[in-house]
This record gives C-alpha cells, sequence and structure tokens, in this order.
C-alpha cells in the first residue's frame, strides 16, 4: 500500500513538471505566429470568408475535434466525465469552425467511447446536414469508425453514401492541390474506418484510412505528447507534397493508473497550449507541414488560431 502511494505521488510531480515544462516554454518562447492575430468575422463562415479561390486544400489548417460526438455520453456526473471529450453537438462544434469530426460507432450505430455510449449516428449525420444547407462554401472531413473493441455496423458504407451522397467528395489524389471553389459543391471528405469489413475502394465516394493518419500515443503527460507530436510531423513529407491528411491531436488521456481520471482536467494540461504548439512548428521548420490540428472541448480561440495560421499561408506569409 506505502508503494501504491509512493507511486501516486512520484506521477502527481511528473505531471507537475511536464506542466512547468510548457510553461516556460510559452514564457521563454512566446506563441506567436503567422497570421496569430488574424480573427475570422464569421466562424461559421470562415472558409468563405478567407476567399475560396484562393483557399487550396493543402493551405488549410484545419481544426478538428478529438471524440466529437461525446457531449451525452454515459450518464451525468457519474460516468460522462471519464468519456465527454466535447460538450458541444456536432452541428455547434461546426458552427464554432470545426472542420473536422472524429466520430466512433458500434455494431448498432450508436456512438461510443470505448463501453460507453450516447446517441444514435443519425442524429451526427442530420447535424452535419444542417449545418451544409445552411452554409455554402464550408468543406468538412468526416471520419467514421469502429470503435476498438467493437463490430462494424452492417452495410455501414451503404448507409453513409445513401445519407450523404449529395454532398460526397469523391477521392481523388489531385485534390489537395485544388482550390476549395473547384471543388463545391461538394463538400464532405468522408473517411470510413471498418475494423473488419474491406475498407473503402480508391476512387469512391467513401474514403478510406490511408487518407487520414497520425501517430497517436497515449499519455497523460503533456510535455510528452507536446514533444511527441512535434517528433512526428516533422518526419512527415511537408503538404504541398502529401496525397493523405496528416492529423495532429493536442489532446491527453486520463490513465487509470492516476487519481484523476477525469477528461478536463487532464486534458486542459496541454489544451492551453494550441498556440505554442503552432509557433513550435514554425520555429523548427515544420509549419509547412501542420495540416490537421484537434483537440478537446474545441473553444473558438482554437479555431481562430488554425484559421489565422491558413490565413498567413493565403497570404504567403506562412
Amino acid at each position: 500500500m506505502l508503494t501504491f502511494f509512493h507511486n501516486q505521488i512520484d506521477r502527481q510531480k511528473s505531471v507537475s513538471h511536464e506542466e512547468q515544462t510548457l510553461t516556460d516554454l510559452e514564457k521563454s518562447e512566446g506563441s506567436h505566429f503567422p497570421g496569430d492575430d488574424y480573427r475570422p468575422s464569421d466562424r461559421k463562415n470562415w472558409m468563405a470568408d478567407l476567399t475560396v479561390e484562393k483557399l487550396t486544400l493543402n493551405k488549410i489548417v484545419w481544426p478538428g475535434t478529438h471524440d466529437s460526438a461525446t457531449n451525452e455520453i454515459g450518464i451525468p456526473l457519474i460516468s460522462r466525465p471519464l468519456a465527454e471529450c466535447q460538450t458541444l453537438s456536432i452541428y455547434d462544434q461546426l458552427v464554432l469552425g470545426t472542420r473536422v469530426l472524429d466520430i466512433r460507432v458500434q455494431e448498432d450505430r450508436q456512438i461510443c467511447h470505448g463501453i460507453l455510449t450516447s446517441y444514435d449516428v443519425d442524429v451526427v449525420i442530420n447535424d452535419v446536414i444542417k449545418f451544409l444547407s445552411e452554409t455554402h462554401s464550408e468543406i468538412l472531413i468526416l471520419e467514421i469508425r469502429t470503435e476498438y473493441g467493437h463490430k462494424d455496423p452492417p452495410e455501414f458504407e451503404t448507409y453513409l453514401v445513401d445519407k450523404l451522397g449529395q454532398f460526397l467528395i469523391q477521392q481523388d489524389d489531385n485534390l489537395f492541390d485544388k482550390a476549395v471553389s473547384e471543388i463545391l459543391p461538394k463538400r464532405v471528405i468522408c473517411i470510413w474506418k471498418p475494423r473488419e469489413s474491406p475498407k473503402p475502394n480508391r476512387g469512391g465516394l467513401l474514403w478510406n484510412s490511408d487518407y487520414l493518419k497520425d501517430n497517436w500515443i497515449d499519455t497523460d503527460l503533456p510535455w510528452t505528447k507536446f514533444e511527441s507530436n512535434l517528433k512526428h510531423l516533422s518526419e512527415q513529407q511537408p503538404i504541398s507534397s502529401r496525397k493523405f491528411f496528416y492529423r495532429v491531436e493536442n489532446t491527453v488521456t486520463p490513465q487509470a493508473d492516476n487519481p484523476v481520471v477525469w477528461v478536463k482536467p487532464v486534458t486542459d494540461r496541454i489544451r492551453k497550449h494550441a498556440r505554442l504548439f503552432i509557433s513550435q512548428c514554425v520555429s523548427k521548420g515544420c509549419g509547412d507541414k501542420l495540416q490537421i490540428l484537434s483537440t478537446d472541448l474545441i473553444e473558438g480561440d482554437f479555431v481562430d488560431a488554425c484559421v489565422g495560421f491558413t490565413h498567413a499561408r493565403i497570404e504567403g506569409k506562412a
């Protein structure tokens, strides 16, 4: 028992030390980057405001959410704090400026996070369609995957095409260099990642897992995750020559052996340092590799940072 308490104290010391490392880095080097002072006038239509004729897909820094459909997961005040990575609905996230969604499903088409469930995937799709009907130039990346440890929903590829067909952007390796104006009126890049079913074919209406990659690590230590994100990003090709989307998740994950297991206090250790991450990307020479940046509990300032850096790219300042 004494060893257990000593281990818990050491864990908390490690967390505090890593939080302080990030705080000290921000104090010493700042969190400035090209476009950091830009604020979109309308987050709901920020792509339209950037001029869709100039905005190519490979210039966008896509603001994304991690475990996007967890706002009603589990039991309030009991299991929900263990898995609630977002408090906003899918529609409200999109209105706020989110453009990459991370959706996890199980066999009965319920949204899930591990063993906890929330609502049917229809809620997500209906929110996406509502947002698309209210805007004209916003393009989304909708990633839907079967959650680890679960079976694929039957006929799910057919379901997605039936629901979203009119909006779906056909898979095309040449798409990344195209301006948004050339892609419209199609609006959704839908990436379907089954566990056992055949993955979507190249050239179809759904994109497969080859087109969205990341290097996620399972840790609740903020500097460890921050440093890992920078390292793996630096090893990628520049976006100008990349034919897939690469995601960096500015998140950390509660660990069972730590006394703090609620999502918010854990992910807040790194969430507040999104601007610092973009700044470090630029200073370390990998600003031209940053593409999708995702977060828990998304807020407007996170969107503004991504849009600001995108604006700087369009203007030739980044």
